[in-house]
């Protein structure tokens, strides 16, 4: 609490008038995190002109957030968030409202529980992408895509197989 207390300007006691205690901070930064990432992808989402350009619109939002909040990527979806309950609680919260928005997305004529499920395997992709971007620019920043190279990527990958839903049942 001293370090955020000292980062923000502010004195501790000041910082527990707004949050009781380490946990309520913490869940308040999660929900903060959460929102500004649904709303990036929302708002990329929302201007595309097709449904494929949407998936690389909200894929490239993802990654760029990524990009310009590294930390909040972790604080989210590291390991501590999944240790503890309330705090995985969170974490699901976003997954689902993230997939829910993937699924509406989904032009595929299949069932909308099929659309969820399949949403949230995009979701889980660019996740786990993310962390191998993330070690990647570590270990070698100059073969490391760009936010919207990787977006561009990834979209091809789930487009290509968004196309063959509906063809094949599951």
């Amino acid at each position: 609490m001293d370090d955020v207390a000292s980062a923000a300007k502010v004195t501790k006691p000041v910082l527990y008038q707004h949050f009781g205690s380490k946990r309520d901070l913490y869940v308040e930064l999660l929900d903060d995190v959460a929102g500004r990432l649904v709303q990036a992808i929302a708002d990329a989402t929302s201007g595309a002109a097709s449904p494929r350009l949407q998936v690389e619109a909200g894929l490239s939002a993802y990654f760029r957030f990524v990009d310009g909040s590294e930390d909040a990527f972790r604080l989210l979806f590291g390991g501590g968030s999944k240790r503890d309950e309330e705090f995985a609680s969170k974490v699901s919260q976003v997954e689902d409202l993230v997939a829910e928005l993937i699924a509406t997305l989904i032009t595929a004529d299949i069932p909308p529980a099929q659309k969820l499920a399949l949403a949230h395997g995009i979701v889980g992709m660019a996740e786990t992408t993310c962390r191998h971007w993330l070690r990647s620019r570590t270990d070698d920043p100059a073969a490391a895509p760009t936010p919207d190279g990787l977006a561009l990527q990834l979209a091809e990958l789930a487009w290509a197989g968004l196309r063959g839903v509906g063809t094949h049942r599951l």
